[in-house]
């Protein structure tokens, strides 16, 4: 099974997922400041040396913090809204009946509906079963009577790691868990 790693700044924090071949780049060019995981996620082979008759091998951990500062806070940048990271913020639940959904039946919801004005948006959208969607239509829940029964939120930097949809080895995903804030959905 393939598997990207977490790359981190040398706080800890979620820069980017990377491939084991671009993670072994920063291993061979000593940026590599610490790593975490259990074990190694791959083991890359390179050339011979004549001198020792030995093989070059690069051991890749599925976590990787870089040395440097890094290039921007990404505590500051709101993580990229897509539908499919909205339904698992959401739990594929409907914020209007509370039934539970798996990939298909959900809809993505515009609180204020795109009619009116509403956008894309963490904070703007939910996730709806398709009838409560059909039975919302064109009115804000209050219009409609239909109350939400969860808020929307904005997904921390580690959460808006876990909501990738990425395959995510079992030791990363407990890595970033025990990162999330309290309260939040995904612990």
């Amino acid at each position: 099974m393939h598997h990207d790693v977490l790359q981190l700044d040398i706080n800890g924090t979620p820069q980017a997922w990377i491939t084991p071949q671009e993670a072994a780049l920063h291993y061979a060019t000593d940026a590599v400041a610490w790593f975490d995981g259990d074990g190694p996620l791959a083991t890359l082979r390179g050339g011979w040396n004549v001198a020792t008759g030995r093989q070059s091998l690069i051991e890749v951990h599925p976590i990787i913090a870089l040395r440097g500062a890094a290039k921007i806070n990404l505590f500051d940048i709101t993580p990229a809204f897509a539908s499919d990271k909205l339904m698992r913020r959401d739990r594929f639940t409907c914020a209007y009946c509370g039934e539970l959904f798996r990939d298909r039946g959900l809809t993505v919801d515009h609180i204020v509906p795109q009619s009116r004005g509403g956008r894309d948006g963490w904070m703007e959208c939910v996730a709806s079963c398709s009838a409560c969607n059909f039975r919302k239509a064109d009115r804000t829940p209050e219009e409609a009577g239909m109350p939400l029964l969860y808020l929307p939120y904005v997904p921390s930097r580690f959460e808006a790691f876990l909501l990738g949809g990425r395959r995510i080895r079992a030791d990363v995903h407990e890595w970033l868990a025990a990162r999330l804030p309290k309260g939040s959905r995904l612990s």
